[in-house]
């Protein structure tokens, strides 16, 4: 195997028109959104969302509350082993690229990559693997060098001429917080990030993600509910702009008030301490439908595909790989 990979980066727009392929991963949130009778209007709804947070946190100049729109790329990666390659290969990851249009003066700004980010083999990872090494175990864990693969493979995409030849800036990933960790509110605060939170631990997923190169930090925005995940490399609050931030905040807590209404579309905001529940049920709907259950049958699935097309074809390749690669 060839010491890098090559990467084909492939673009769609998001948009209400938005029709998934048949090689998108159905299991991400636009995806779900873009399937049913209600297809339409739930994309409709869900940008409309996405342009009112964002004008809301771009007050200024801005009094009619009007002046910024949100446009999404779905970014399509696929990975070939042999980096001489020409043909399509396996497909990696996706997410979403967010860039606004200034209405006032007639210009785009680009936003950061990695809003709504999703990948076959981090499936395959909680949804195959995490599962069945717990399946007999009296308490649970993680297997030996769990995550080692998945983060070299982003970590070797972040840092591909592929990547720096379309975006400007490292990625930054922003989800939801972990239902399993309790959150304190400190004095430090941003002005479109909002409200620093810290973790009473760090969750598997922190420690997931940090195997991609990437630190988190929890932050809860100006008129939020709940404090969003950030995970970045360098310095989250001096290397983007504060547009560049709201735009992935607009977004991602759009798909969070949809995906996670409990906590995310709570009637009550987060507290000084703070623990986020799924079993909340005072919180609001935002009438647009999303099917849960989908979701989680269809990241079994796709981990199951994972393991058959890539993990198990390419064990030993793929293990001789992670132990020698630099990254």
């Amino acid at each position: 195997m060839h010491e890098e990979f090559a990467f084909h980066i492939n673009s769609t727009r998001f948009d209400e028109n938005y029709q998934p392929s048949s090689s998108t991963r159905l299991t991400t949130n636009f995806a779900n959104l873009a399937r049913g009778t209600s297809r339409q209007q739930n994309l409709r709804d869900t940008l409309r969302m996405i342009d009112n947070r964002c004008n809301e946190l771009a007050h200024w100049d801005n009094p009619a509350g009007d002046r910024y729109t949100v446009e999404l790329e779905i970014i399509s990666v696929e990975m070939c082993l042999d980096a001489q390659a020409s043909a399509s290969g396996f497909p990696l990851i996706e997410m979403l690229k967010p860039c606004i249009w200034d209405g006032k003066e007639n210009k785009r700004i680009d936003g950061i990559a990695g809003n709504n980010f999703s990948s076959y083999v981090r499936d395959y990872d909680f949804s195959v693997l995490l599962p069945e090494y717990n399946a007999d175990r009296a308490e649970f864990g993680l297997p030996v060098n769990f995550g080692d693969l998945h983060g070299k493979l982003f970590k070797q995409f972040a840092n591909s001429s592929e990547y720096k030849a379309r975006f400007g800036k490292p990625p930054v990933i922003c989800i939801s917080v972990s239902t399993s960790k309790t959150y304190l509110r400190t004095d430090n605060q941003h002005p479109v990030l909002g409200v620093e939170y810290e973790q009473s631990e760090l969750s598997s997923t922190d420690h997931y993600f940090a195997k991609m190169g990437m630190q988190v930090r929890f932050f809860m925005p100006p008129n939020g509910i709940a404090p969003l995940a950030f995970y970045f490399q360098g310095d989250l609050l001096a290397d983007y702009t504060n547009l560049e931030l709201i735009a992935s905040i607009s977004t991602m807590e759009t798909f969070q008030k949809i995906y996670r209404p409990e906590i995310y579309n709570a009637n009550c905001a987060a507290g000084k301490l703070y623990q986020p529940s799924l079993k909340n049920q005072d919180y609001s709907s935002t009438q647009i439908v999303y099917d849960r259950e989908e979701r989680s049958q269809l990241a079994v699935q796709q981990g199951k595909y994972t393991e058959e097309h890539f993990i198990k074809p390419y064990k030993n390749v793929l293990e001789q790989w992670t132990r020698h690669c630099a990254l």
